[in-house]
């Protein structure tokens, strides 16, 4: 009798809202397709402990709504990790997987094209809250990620007007300001300050003044996490990402809510949304488009479209190659944000 067909799926890097929308859907569609699904637990570590579950219909019932990945995540390279491509791929032989479905943002991804390099047959499924791959219009996250910032600017505007207060919201973004623009955007942030510009200080200050003059006593300002104060980024100890080494950032907000106190009088606030930006329920165009990539992303195993990953583009579901994410973030394009900088302050 011929072996029965299987596919693994893993979720690595940092949980994001939609995560398990996806593990439905593709291990749904999977089993439609005739093949059993094999769940990789915390990421490619779990190559490592040989870590595995059987994914199918009752494992993936009612997870759509929720958060975070019933998987576990971790950010474990195989790239990091002694023979760790050689033991992966030896893992995948005696799993007799088929191909193996990657949920990532881009550090994951990245690892993941390497390994495509390496012989693996792998399909990618871009998530980040950061909304930083190329290839793709929107990852998986990125939109209640958006809601839930965008929701706390408007708490702490009605707040900010009530007490005569700068208000100052720190989100995530380490290389890119996603999400402080479109929710600054959507809030009327006086204004969004990202990585991708140059802090202007005595800008941001003096508009600050000139709001308080004309009569208008209160403020909201938005700033991602790597946005560069006085040249340099804001955060504490470094951490393993993949094979890369990065700082942890955060903390921004406070260093410029004491800068804006001192340089202006103003009375300021500062909040941080962290790891909340994360967690919780997804949207609704989260849990749709995660159920899109993950029905293409069998359809992509299906065709052997290994080294590439799933993708919206416009309207349409299709697929990008690894090789594009591999080649850097993308950024938040200046026309989107000069039209939220139109009604700064």
């Amino acid at each position: 009798m011929e072996s029965p067909k299987r596919i693994g799926i893993l979720t690595g890097g940092g949980d994001c809202p939609g995560l398990n929308a996806a593990i439905r859907a593709a291990t749904k569609t999977a089993i439609q397709e005739g093949y059993q699904v094999t769940g990789i637990r915390n990421g490619w570590k779990g190559f490592f402990d040989k870590d595995y579950e059987t994914l199918d219909y009752i494992r993936t019932s009612g997870i759509i709504d929720r958060g975070g990945t019933i998987l576990g995540t971790s950010r474990v390279s195989p790239l990091a990790v002694e023979n760790g491509p050689e033991l992966v791929l030896e893992e995948v032989r005696k799993l007799e997987l088929t191909a193996l479905i990657v949920l990532g943002g881009e550090g994951t991804l990245t690892v993941s094209y390497e390994m495509f390099k390496k012989g693996l047959p792998v399909v990618g499924i871009p998530k980040t809250i950061d909304n930083d791959i190329k290839g793709t219009d929107y990852t998986i996250g990125f939109q209640t990620a958006v809601e839930i910032a965008t929701e706390a600017l408007d708490r702490l505007r009605s707040t900010a007007e009530s007490h005569h207060r700068v208000m100052l919201l720190e989100v995530m973004g380490r290389n890119a300001g996603w999400i402080a623009t479109y929710a600054g955007m959507a809030n009327g942030a006086d204004a969004i300050l990202i990585p991708e510009l140059p802090l202007n200080l005595d800008w941001l200050c003096r508009m600050l003044i000139n709001r308080k003059e004309k009569g208008i006593n209160f403020s909201v300002v938005v700033v991602a996490e790597g946005t560069v104060v006085e040249g340099k980024t804001i955060g504490g100890e470094y951490y393993e990402s993949g094979d890369i080494k990065r700082k942890l950032l955060g903390g921004i907000g406070k260093v410029l809510g004491d800068i804006i106190m001192k340089r202006t009088g103003l009375e300021t606030r500062v909040s941080s949304l962290g790891y909340i930006q994360r967690g919780g329920t997804p949207v609704a165009y989260d849990r749709s488009l995660a159920t899109c990539f993950g029905v293409k992303a069998i359809s992509m195993v299906n065709q052997h479209k290994y080294g590439e990953m799933t993708a919206i583009k416009g309207d349409k579901i299709t697929s990008s190659p690894l090789s594009e994410v591999a080649k850097g973030i993308k950024t938040v394009p200046m026309e989107v944000y000069k039209i939220a900088q139109r009604f700064f302050g």
